[in-house]
């Protein structure tokens, strides 16, 4: 595990991406993604073209553990920290959507989106995911870091892949996977962002979660 940590260290400082040019297809919101059906588990090369994603299948023993987990609106499991090994559901996003174009190809924390062979950005609640959260996806080699947010990820445990493009984000879709946490990231530097953007009611949202996250993790400490 050591091992693992140092690695993923490691590897979410390398390279730096932008937006692929796709400027002949339409232009999707989040809200399209449900659209496209959920990604196929399929083996096989990657199309840099068309955004061939190959995941495998959850286990039947990560599929079973959700019984008894408190779910989200989409009927997703929320979990323990120390459950790190769980049944997500993703989407798939990429800058030159309508609501994030006016953000080009910067993320929430402020740093370029990346989209390398060994890194590559999410999004997701940061009560649930904190900034900085590095995870994997069963069936792929890439490290996953989440430095972004979206309005929709509010109070769900879904996780948003960022793609390089529309036709990647299409070829995603929206698929349930294997995830493992490798890192959890910050919630003391998740609120520091997220203090300054109150104003915004998801970003508002996430700060209360997070401070009586944090609140209650302290009373719990303080009492023993």
């Amino acid at each position: 595990m050591t091992f693992r940590l140092a690695s993923a260290a490691a590897l979410v400082a390398l390279l730096f991406s932008s937006c692929a040019s796709d400027s002949d297809l339409k232009v999707l919101s989040k809200s399209s993604a449900s659209r496209y059906s959920s990604g196929t588990y399929t083996t096989g090369g990657a199309s840099a073209q068309t955004g061939h994603y190959t995941t495998a299948q959850p286990s039947a023993a990560v599929v079973q553990s959700v019984a008894g987990h408190s779910k989200d609106k989409h009927g997703m499991p929320f979990y323990k920290a120390s459950e790190r090994t769980r049944l997500v559901r993703t989407t798939a996003y990429t800058c030159s959507e309508d609501d994030h174009i006016e953000y080009g190809s910067m993320n929430a924390a402020g740093t370029p989106l990346r989209y390398t062979n060994r890194v590559r950005s999410a999004a997701a609640d940061w009560a649930v995911y904190p900034l900085g959260t590095v995870f994997r996806i069963k069936g792929m080699n890439q490290l996953f870091i989440v430095d972004d947010y979206g309005s929709a990820l509010t109070g769900t445990s879904t996780v948003d892949i960022y793609t390089p493009s529309k036709a990647h984000m299409g070829a995603w879709g929206r698929r349930n996977v294997e995830l493992t946490v490798v890192q959890w990231g910050s919630y003391a530097r998740s609120a520091e962002v997220l203090s300054k953007r109150t104003h915004f009611p998801h970003c508002a949202q996430m700060y209360a979660a997070i401070n009586r996250m944090t609140s209650g993790q302290s009373a719990s400490t303080a009492s023993r």
